[in-house]
């Protein structure tokens, strides 16, 4: 029996949305059959790739070269003492080293701390694209999504892609209270937060090395989209 449509419809927004808001992970590598786990700091592009921020020295690093087929996985919180409960993804693929500066800034954006180090020789940013995933909404509640099925619509990546420059220059320097309503209704502490990443799933606001992940309440397919989800949540943050 196949899986139910909206199930995983439902699965892959939970998964992106989890994905997206991750600030850490466990990285999963092999070396000649011996697995290996490691923590790291992933950022999410666009489309859905997990970037990372590695260097040559680490030992993880060393097995991608050798073999890029690895894993990562992310975990939200647990409702409650037992840790199983917590919800958790993990993406399966292949990493490589990408060039790009564009996925550089993203991964900046994201963890702006690592700037400290980001231009070391060693360092470069990898690039882990999803081939499929394993979401678990919590306990005995797993769900198998292959990339089809995870990945956001292509058009809508495409689209936002084009208009996320001038989203976050209107949104910075015309509507800063509101992005601090925003902030606040997310949990975060007064001050000001400005937007440095905007894609299909959500936005992500910082304040200083701070960045908080704030979720749309259905995928973007376009920049007005986003607009209509940045007003809809100014209007919960000031009701």
């Amino acid at each position: 029996m196949g899986q139910d449509p909206g199930q995983l419809a439902a699965s892959a927004w939970d998964a992106r949305r989890l994905l997206r808001a991750a600030r850490a992970g466990t990285l999963a590598t092999s070396a000649q059959g011996q697995p290996f786990a490691s923590l790291v700091t992933p950022a999410l592009a666009p489309d859905l790739s997990a970037l990372m921020l590695l260097s040559t020295l680490s030992e993880h690093t060393r097995h991608l070269h050798a073999d890029p087929r690895c894993a990562l996985m992310v975990a939200g919180r647990a409702d409650g003492p037992n840790p199983q409960t917590a919800p958790r993804v993990t993406v399966t693929g292949l990493a490589e080293p990408d060039p790009d500066p564009g996925l550089r800034a993203r991964f900046l954006a994201i963890h702006p701390y690592a700037t400290l180090y980001a231009d070391f020789a060693d360092f470069a940013v990898w690039r882990l694209r999803p081939a499929a995933a394993l979401f678990v909404g919590g306990f005995a509640r797993a769900v198998r999504l292959r990339a089809a099925a995870l990945l956001p619509d292509p058009g809508a990546v495409a689209a936002v892609v084009a208009s996320e420059a001038s989203i976050l220059s209107h949104c910075n320097e015309d509507h800063a209270d509101a992005l601090a309503a925003i902030a606040r209704m997310a949990g975060a502490r007064d001050g000001r937060w400005r937007m440095v990443a905007a894609d299909v799933d959500g936005c992500d606001l910082a304040q200083d090395d701070t960045v908080i992940r704030v979720a749309w309440s259905t995928p973007a397919s376009d920049a007005g989209a986003i607009r209509a989800e940045l007003v809809r949540l100014a209007r919960e943050a000031r009701v």
